[in-house]
């Protein structure tokens, strides 16, 4: 696995979304924008890689409403204002909950500017800014196992499994690392045959070179299965709302780029965390301020530039939330 960040799953993780960021889909040609996030999913499923299709023009909409997540909460609020002033309670549909709590997310949408509101004597009117867009085609769950041993496998079938059952996602697929071997061995494993397999080739150096050893079955999530069809509408927005505002450069906000050791460097086409102090590609686990490692930025370097901006850690920030606002734009 030349090439590729460390041992570590969370480094392969990271490689395999800025590849996707770059090159999705791998079996067609573009015809959407890919929103990639890690680490998502729902209370019973997580996923280590999450693509949205979006639609272009649905994506450049979406921007009039932030950069920031929707909520559930919100969504329903900016999802039904209407184009003219009403009472809210004319206009948005039965939430299933007392209404107290409607009102208090029409006050977080406001101080959010994602709508309108005004009083008419004891009654909140809402208006809309904009109509919220229908910006999410397609939602693909990736499973990344770099290294993918047959107890890893049999964990990761029965995932699999669940995630074509549940079809929550269009398709779903697992990312492994290319083996010299004349048959991958992901193809040997016991996984759904619905489930891609997509292998990533290091040995060129730069980005991955990535070939489809497996296609994956298209899934219906408008279908019912253990969610109803609605259900599984609501849930997949959610998600993509998390993925729009989360992205997959988020891991930094788990981790301490305040650390003097904290670096960034280039791998395989992607910024992956290196710790100086130790000299490997950590995670997001051993990153922390446990470690015994860990050193606060010495004073000095949190005073450069004018005004006060912070040392290091805050440019790596800033670099990362930059480039994840340059993707959404392109």
């Amino acid at each position: 696995m030349t090439g590729s960040p460390g041992d570590a799953e969370f480094g392969f993780e990271l490689v395999t979304c800025r590849w996707a960021e770059r090159a999705w889909p791998p079996d067609r040609e573009r015809d959407a924008v890919p929103v990639v996030a890690r680490q998502l999913g729902t209370r019973n499923r997580r996923w280590d890689t999450v693509v949205v299709e979006a639609d272009p023009a649905g994506l450049a909409a979406r921007e009039a409403f932030g950069e920031r997540t929707l909520d559930a909460d919100l969504l329903h609020v900016v999802r039904h204002a209407p184009a003219e002033w009403a009472w809210y309670r004319d206009t948005l549909p039965d939430p299933g909950y007392p209404w107290r709590y409607v009102r208090a997310a029409i006050h977080r949408a406001e101080a959010r500017d994602v709508v309108r509101t005004r009083r008419d004597g004891n009654r909140i009117e809402i208006r809309r800014i904009a109509p919220y867009p229908e910006w999410v085609r397609r939602i693909v769950a990736v499973e990344n196992k770099p290294d993918l041993s047959a107890s890893a496998a049999r964990a990761l079938g029965d995932q699999l499994s669940h995630d074509v059952e549940t079809a929550l996602a269009d398709e779903v697929w697992v990312a492994t690392a290319a083996t010299s071997e004349t048959v991958e061995p992901a193809l040997l494993e016991d996984l759904p045959v619905e489930a891609g397999v997509l292998v990533l080739d290091f040995e060129g150096g730069g980005g991955p070179d990535a070939r489809v050893a497996w296609h994956p079955a298209t899934l219906d999530p408008t279908t019912d299965t253990s969610l109803s069809a609605p259900e599984k509408a609501a849930k997949r927005l959610e998600l993509a709302e998390r993925a729009y505002g989360s992205g997959w450069r988020s891991y930094v906000e788990t981790m301490r780029p305040d650390c003097r050791w904290f670096e960034l460097r280039e791998e395989a086409g992607a910024l992956v965390p290196w710790c100086a102090a130790t000299e490997c590609h950590q995670t997001a686990a051993e990153c922390s301020g446990s470690c015994p490692e860990f050193q606060p930025e010495p004073p000095a370097w949190r005073t450069r530039g004018w005004p006060i901006e912070g040392g290091p850690g805050k440019g790596i920030q800033r670099l990362l939330a930059r480039r994840r606002r340059r993707q959404r734009r392109r």
